[in-house]
């Protein structure tokens, strides 16, 4: 599977800086057109991070459990979803898609490869 695992060149220079966890969000998010928040042992994530590679996609996937200060992002993205699970979630072209479900219903509704088209990260 190939995807961009960015979590822990960009979480050290951010907590250095004292950034808070949303902003930190934020800022993660809107850096690639496929940014996928994940956890390494989480098989949603997994198949989140498959159906991405799978379409030719290549995400930036954020793991956060191989950062010490993950929890925050964790919590941040929970309290962006409005409570419950927080990974798998998808930012597409700095946009929050949502969690698992939400990314699903997307790819069945057929509204998926449109997203991706504008935001630079599916061509065909």
């Amino acid at each position: 599977m190939q995807y961009q695992s960015e979590s822990r060149s960009y979480y050290s220079s951010a907590v250095q800086g004292g950034v808070d966890p949303l902003e930190r969000v934020v800022r993660l998010a809107s850096g690639s057109a496929v940014v996928i928040f994940s956890v390494s042992t989480c098989c949603m994530c997994h198949a989140v991070k498959r159906l991405f590679c799978g379409m030719g996609v290549n995400p930036t996937v954020y793991e956060l459990d191989q950062d010490p200060r993950g929890h925050e992002i964790e919590r941040a993205l929970s309290h962006l979803l409005g409570g419950g699970s927080a990974v798998p979630v998808v930012f597409i072209g700095g946009k929050l898609v949502g969690a698992m479900d939400r990314v699903m219903a997307s790819h069945i509704g057929g509204t998926l490869v449109p997203l991706l088209k504008e935001a630079g990260a599916l061509w065909l």
